[in-house]
């Protein structure tokens, strides 16, 4: 069992594909139950790899506009008069 859950549409139209492909590329005609174990399979061992790329990848886009955000409000600050008058 994987634990990344595909709405069933989407694994419907993966799975045809699997089989089209078998076909085409291996000239290997592949069941249904074949293609749905390879792609689980193949979610099972795929999925953590490209979900921590994912993670990754948004956390270095939110660094990034955090540090332009933090410029922006920098650049909003009003100076401070320090002189008595």
């Amino acid at each position: 069992m994987n634990a990344f859950k595909l709405p069933k549409e989407h694994k419907e139209d993966i799975v045809n594909s699997v089989q089209e492909y078998a076909e085409l590329e291996w000239s290997q005609e592949l069941g249904r139950l074949g293609a749905e174990q390879f792609v689980d399979f193949m979610l099972a061992k795929l999925g953590p790899v490209v979900y921590n790329q994912a993670i990754e990848d948004a956390r270095r886009v939110l660094t990034e506009r955090t540090a332009a955000l933090e410029d922006e409000l920098y650049a909003l600050e009003k100076p401070i008069r320090t002189d008595r008058r």
